[in-house]
């Protein structure tokens, strides 16, 4: 048995016409491991916007109600070649109740359960979930699941990373950030030491009220003197970096160099032999290229990170660890916070897209999918 709902798709034609548009769409029954998830909420998150809006220009796009055309600039649409003329779903996760499952214990065991999901089509009414990456909600409403994974998981997975490489502290970029609040308050948790760069006193303001010990404001004056002073004092040599672009992650790694060299007792041309690591795990930043001025040694890293890869590397023992801790602290430690919400049409309102794709520091976007 089939059912049908509305879906948002995204298409990028060689042309350069990105179309979002809201469309009748048919889902199949689900078979072995999977659930069929009526949708209830999806947040609008950064990884999203990569295939919803990237570089296009909206705001002279071309716009009816449930749909938008916009035109795609250079390099972006060569750049995205992979995808041209593919109509795709768009949402990497959300939440809603399970109305049908298919013929595995794991997945029966949800049947009739409110769950959080990483479906990857989730701005849609419903939507074919693995059950191996749901996540039951017990009492929790489907707003306070809706970003239960993405964003709890990925921070957990910033910290099991820095323990798997030997660290006890991190930097960490963009830290004003949902993610980066929820960050702040696992290591709190924790005793991970974690320096926290913002760019505004405001949000230094918003993370000391929240316990953050070191919080240092990149346009500040004496930015590169305080990041120095907060490196030294945790001995954080591990970075994450969701802005990609410009020289965020390279003004880390100088001061992560300066703070070794200076406790140097011999000198030494090829710089400190403290190893000194960057991970870029977003794109904030899509008009930058990441521009890297290596004077710091020859004991650097830059790399990506990205959460999938990282669970499968983990093991199931650690995601189950993870998961559960979301689940019992979905209010408190992992709770996330709204600016707004709009329906699968609203999605696409100009005043809508042209707000939620500048990601703000605190304004993320709900979708709302039945209205």
């Amino acid at each position: 048995m089939t059912t049908t709902g509305k879906q948002l798709f995204t298409t990028l034609t060689a042309d350069g016409k990105l179309t979002l548009e809201v469309a009748d769409s048919t889902f199949p029954a689900p078979t072995g491991n999977q659930v069929l998830v009526k949708m209830e909420a999806a947040p609008i998150n950064p990884s999203d916007l990569a295939i919803l809006t990237s570089a296009a220009d909206f705001e002279n796009a071309e716009y009816t109600p449930g749909k938008v055309v916009a035109t795609m600039p250079e390099p972006f649409l060569s750049g995205q070649k992979a995808r041209h003329g593919q109509r795709l779903p768009a949402g990497n996760e959300g939440a809603g109740t399970v109305i049908a499952t298919g013929d595995s214990d794991m997945a029966k065991a949800l049947m009739g359960q409110r769950v959080a999901c990483v479906p990857g089509n989730a701005f849609s009414q419903y939507a074919i979930a693995d059950a191996m990456m749901c996540l039951p909600l017990g009492d929790h409403s489907a707003e306070e699941g809706a970003s239960s994974f993405v964003n709890p998981m990925t921070a957990l997975g910033f910290v099991e990373t820095a323990r798997m490489e030997g660290h006890d502290a991190i930097v960490h970029l963009a830290a004003a950030s949902n993610l980066g609040q929820m960050l702040n308050r696992i290591c709190i948790e924790d005793g991970m030491k974690l320096v926290n760069i913002v760019r505004k006193q405001e949000h230094v303001d918003l993370l000391k009220s929240q316990g953050a010990q070191y919080v240092v404001n990149s346009s500040a004056p004496t930015y590169m003197a305080d990041l120095r002073a907060a490196i030294a004092e945790t001995g954080a040599f591990l970075g994450f970096d969701p802005i990609g672009g410009g020289q965020a992650s390279d003004g880390v790694l100088k001061a992560m160099e300066q703070v070794a060299v200076s406790q140097m007792s011999e000198f030494s041309r090829y710089g400190s032999n403290q190893q000194k690591k960057m991970y870029i795990y977003g794109r904030l930043d899509l008009q930058n290229p990441t521009i890297l001025t290596p004077s710091y040694g020859l004991q650097w890293c830059v790399a990506g990170w990205l959460l999938t890869p990282f669970l499968q590397r983990a093991g199931m023992e650690t995601v189950v660890r993870m998961r559960t801790r979301v689940q019992q602290n979905l209010t408190t430690t992992f709770a996330s916070h709204y600016k707004a919400k709009v329906t699968l049409e609203g999605m696409l309102e100009k005043a809508a897209i042209l707000d939620y794709r500048q990601m703000k520091t605190g304004e993320k976007y709900l979708v709302t999918p039945w209205g």
